[in-house]
């Protein structure tokens, strides 16, 4: 129940951000919204953690900073498959994208899915 409260979110920050960045960031809809999320579920249970292991000594070095770039990677790879539903301008769109969707995410979780105990 959990998973399918965040791929909700997530739509709902896909189509916040893409209004908000309408130049350089193209959501055809909101199903297209809640298909690229499911899409970008998959990949971070998937590919994220092989691209951490890969990457290990330079998000070491970068103190973390480098999860944003394998986030933008991610979200890049989203926008691939997804085709024409999703446009993403470019590289340094999709960092930006992926610092706002972790922002708002941990204000999310902090907030309103915290869990009582």
């Amino acid at each position: 129940m959990r998973w399918i409260v965040g791929i909700l979110i997530n739509a709902i920050f896909f189509v916040a951000l893409a209004g908000l960045f309408q130049d350089q960031f193209y959501l055809s809809g909101i199903g297209a919204a809640i298909g690229a999320s499911v899409i970008l579920s998959l990949l971070n249970i998937i590919v994220k953690p092989i691209l951490i292991l890969l990457t290990l000594p330079v998000t070491i070095l970068s103190l973390g900073l480098f999860l944003f770039v394998i986030n933008a990677i991610t979200l890049s790879l989203t926008d691939r498959l997804m085709g024409d539903s999703l446009e993403i301008s470019s590289f340094g769109m999709c960092l930006l994208f992926s610092i706002l969707l972790s922002l708002c995410n941990i204000i999310v979780q902090n907030t309103v899915l915290r869990e009582k105990g």
